[in-house]
């Protein structure tokens, strides 16, 4: 094989020690390797840059394990080598043989003749706007689960407020579960906390107040109070956070915004996992098969095996899966139009996925164009292809039993 990488190296990276083959010219019109291991202390990671640059090294390739290599790489990042991150499922050694001086020395040669394909990783700015929404989901996510934490305890001392009101933890909720904590039973004085609309409805939430709400369930309610309090902060102040690191990419945000079922948050989290240079994927399809939202191509022997998506970035699969199902909601959009007309089919869940698809492919390309989203209509479908639309009506009437006959509207 051709020699198209003169001086590489490979990284077998684990948690306590990185194990380092650097490949190199013999003099001689051979090749050199030399292993070393060094610890993944910081020193031991400088140490480890500094045997690269002594030794020429122009690139430098590692495999993704865990969250082991990124240290690692934003060290050698800093010393300005050429990275690659690698798939370890693209570069499996032969059964047997596997070892970490084997693994570097393996990666070291695929490298040197071209064999490798890089993995994509965001630039810092982008990383560190990912880490702020992957982080504010969880938080999000905490918090949800602690709402419904509440739900269950009332439930449980038969308080039925849900059933009345809309939003538990609304300005009339939170007065209402405070004052149930600091002791008040009266379904009288509670209901009277109702604020705005809710007061309307005070004969019910006396009814829905009643129940045997007791100490047990105040310590409960209290402490998820406090959490939901301390979450909201936290939450509130990653918001602002993400807000100053997404100021350099407000334009590719708003072009997001304008996607059916995209609001500022997904749009948010869509640049997060993405970045907003499409450079580096050279089509919406390339995309696509990066994320894990489109299916493959599995064929051998004549027959068609399963092509299902792959599990690509579940961050990005999740906003897209969410994304679908608001754009499926909408009226008179070309999404809601595609999810409507797949789940007849396929099913709502292959539907949704479906139109994630579609979304990561606009964003592709709203992002590479710079340009804002332009749908196509609830109708694009009909008007693609009236001749078609109109045969199935035909169709779908007979098989009722319905003899038609058609007469065009006048102009």
């Amino acid at each position: 094989m051709d020699l198209l990488i003169e001086r590489c190296a490979g990284l077998d990276v684990g948690k306590r020690e990185v194990v380092a083959c650097v490949r190199t010219p013999d003099g001689e019109g051979g090749r050199r390797s030399e292993v070393r291991t060094y610890d993944t202390f910081t020193s031991g990671l400088e140490a480890l840059a500094d045997w690269l640059g002594a030794e020429g090294v122009t690139e430098v390739v590692m495999e993704a394990t865990g969250q082991y290599w990124k240290p690692i790489w934003y060290l050698l990042e800093d010393r300005h080598f050429e990275l690659k991150l690698v798939n370890a499922r693209h570069v499996k050694i032969l059964p047997g043989r596997k070892t970490d001086v084997g693994d570097a020395a393996w990666l070291a040669e695929l490298l040197e003749h071209g064999l490798l394909r890089g993995s994509f990783v965001p630039p810092p700015e982008i990383r560190e706007l990912r880490d702020l929404t992957r982080y504010r989901k969880r938080l999000i996510q905490a918090h949800a689960s602690e709402e419904q934490r509440i739900h269950k305890t009332l439930e449980d001392a038969g308080i039925k407020l849900d059933s009345v009101a809309s939003d538990v933890l609304g300005v009339s909720g939170r007065l209402m579960l405070k004052a149930l904590v600091a002791g008040e039973r009266e379904p009288e004085v509670l209901a009277d906390l109702a604020k705005r609309r809710l007061r309307s409805k005070i004969p019910e939430l006396r009814e829905a107040l009643r129940g045997r709400f007791r100490d047990h369930h105040a310590l409960l309610i209290r402490l998820s109070l406090d959490h939901i309090e301390q979450l909201e902060a936290s939450i509130a102040e990653l918001d602002a956070r993400v807000d100053q690191v997404m100021a350099p990419f407000e334009r590719a945000r708003d072009h997001l915004d304008t996607i059916t079922g995209v609001g500022k948050r997904a749009a948010e989290c869509m640049i997060a996992e993405i970045g907003v240079d499409m450079g580096v994927f050279p089509t919406a399809g390339h995309l696509a098969s990066w994320a894990g939202r489109c299916p493959g191509n599995n064929k051998t022997g004549g027959k068609r095996r399963s092509g299902k998506t792959t599990k690509g970035n579940r961050w990005l699969g999740d906003i897209l899966t969410e994304c679908a199902w608001a754009a499926a909601r909408s009226r008179d959009t070309y999404l809601a139009a595609q999810y409507w007309r797949l789940a007849r089919r396929i099913g709502k869940q292959k539907a949704a996925i479906a139109v994630g698809h579609s979304i990561l492919v606009i964003a592709w390309h709203l992002l590479a164009n710079d340009c804002d989203y332009n749908d196509l209509g609830g109708d694009y479908f009909i008007q693609r292809d009236t001749e078609r639309a109109r045969q199935r009506a035909i169709a779908q009437l007979e098989q009722l039993g319905y003899h038609v006959t058609l007469e065009p509207v006048a102009a």
